[in-house]
Formats: C-alpha cells, structure tokens, sequence
C-alpha cells in the first residue's frame, strides 16, 4: 500500500483468499485492505496514538439515514456524554478533495452535530470545527487532543 501523511503505526496484516486483511482495533477484526480502509486505519491509530482519543470513545463504520437514505459514517468520536466530538469521512488516497467532499460530510452532519469533521484522503487532512447553530464551519490546523 502506498505511503501515507500520518505517522508510522504497527499494523497487523493476515493474507487469506488471495487478500490482504489489516486488524481493525476498532471492531475487533480483520477486513479486507483496500485503499480507503488503509486511510481509515491510519485516521483510527492517529486519534488513538496521537490525539489521545480513547479506543471506546470511536466507532468504525456505522449505518445512519440520510434524508431516507441509509448511509455509513468511516469514523465517529463520542465524548463522554454520547454527543458526538468528531465525524471523519475517509476517502482513497487517488481520491481528490473537493468541495463534494465536504458536502457529503456536512449532511451526514446534520443527522450527528459533530463538534469537529475531519476529511483525509490519507495524503491531505482537512479539520473544520462547526457552528451548528449558523450550520457553518471554519477550517483549523488540527482537531483538538483528547480532554476529559
């Protein structure tokens, strides 16, 4: 798999039906490796290890209803109350960033009211804070480390 702007993390990797799966310490799990669950995979270690976020505190693709659509969120923080602190989406590294992007996130936002959105496609990393009450967002360097 190709390298990507994160840093490096100890993956575990399992080769069966002629695939590769990498571990998900998430769901518990191994899944099939592809291009948007490697970017996935790197946004999970990277809100564990770097961010601090605790591994019960995120979950990994879940189904939500869109506008009577059913949809799947790539990644969710919760904090501590069950309110949502940070919605990702993440996108193949072949992937480019458009407006469309966000947009897709924002309304998956309007169903969760994230505090934070975060899109990467592994190469480039986007971090927005909302303002639900304006239903806009502001871009930010980086979404904010864990706190109790």
């Amino acid at each position: 798999m190709q390298a990507l702007d994160f840093p490096k993390y100890g993956f575990r990797f399992k080769s069966s039906e002629n695939k590769i799966w990498i571990f998900d310490i998430i769901r518990k799990k191994f899944v099939v490796l592809q291009p948007e669950e490697w970017v996935r995979q790197h946004v999970v270690h990277f809100l564990i290890e770097d961010k601090k976020y605790p591994p019960s505190h995120i979950n990994v693709e879940k189904q939500l209803t869109v506008n009577g659509l059913k949809k799947r969120y790539d990644v969710v923080v919760f904090n501590s109350d069950g309110s949502i602190k940070v919605l990702v989406e993440c996108k193949s590294p072949q992937t480019t960033i458009l407006q469309a992007t966000f947009d897709q996130i924002a309304r998956y936002n309007m169903q969760m009211n994230a505090e934070y959105l975060m899109v990467s496609n592994g190469l480039q990393h986007f971090y927005c804070q909302m303002d639900l009450e304006n239903q806009k967002y502001t871009f930010l360097e980086h979404i904010p480390d864990f706190s109790r």
